[in-house]
């Protein structure tokens, strides 16, 4: 009976401990809470708590922004919704269909045209107002997209013709996909770095600057 009483004024001992320290660790998040709660709300709150807090001298201005305290605009209760369009089920469908517009149609943001993901999806939306099914108008509008896709490849492929007839030099695509439009915007740069003199010039200034800084960092001239 001893060696069992023992036992269990050891567990007692061991509970009591361990709710003091719980008890302890919950007192110091409090006070940190507290401690913190300056960083909450406008300039005006937080500076009357340091105030008040002797944390801080009080400025000045407190008492002019107290008796006209800033505009508090409204701000949403939950969080903010995304802006859905009613197009964009369509959008994510022609997605699929035709993958090379995921990296075309992003660059041409700033075009004044739709994308053909966009016209896509507002002509589907278009069919099915004038009673047409969602298949159907989806079949439609795609074979639309592709017969004007076409289209472009026959016009660009009649002027090279026409070129080689009168023997002139080949016309720029008047179609290009957005990707070529960055690159042809990019040449003339490209083109600079090799072979401009004030580029090299520049790029030789920059060699020698770095084999310096790599003599003075103890490492030869063209090791990293």
């Amino acid at each position: 009976m001893n060696i069992h009483s023992r036992l269990k004024r050891k567990e007692e001992k061991s509970r009591n401990v361990a709710k003091s320290t719980r008890r302890s660790s919950a007192a110091g998040l409090n006070i940190s809470k507290k401690g913190m709660s300056f960083t909450k709300g406008d300039l005006l709150t937080k500076t009357r708590k340091l105030v008040n807090g002797l944390a801080k001298v009080k400025p000045v201005w407190l008492k002019a922004m107290e008796k006209s305290p800033p505009a508090v605009f409204p701000r949403a209760e939950k969080k903010v919704e995304r802006i859905c369009l009613p197009e964009d089920v369509y959008v994510n469908k022609f997605y699929k269909k035709h993958p090379e517009s995921l990296h075309e149609d992003p660059i041409k943001i700033r075009d004044f045209d739709p994308t053909p993901s966009r016209i896509f999806g507002c002509r589907v939306l278009e069919l099915k107002e004038e009673g047409v099914t969602e298949e159907d108008a989806i079949d439609v509008a795609d074979t639309e997209y592709k017969l004007q896709k076409k289209a472009k490849k026959k016009a660009y492929k009649r002027l090279k013709e026409i070129a080689k007839i009168r023997g002139t030099k080949l016309p720029p695509n008047p179609y290009p996909s957005a990707v070529k439009e960055i690159q042809a915007e990019e040449k003339k740069y490209v083109h600079d770095r090799f072979f401009n003199p004030r580029i090299l010039e520049i790029v030789d200034k920059l060699k020698e600057q770095q084999a310096a800084d790599m003599l003075d960092r103890g490492r030869p001239a063209g090791t990293y």
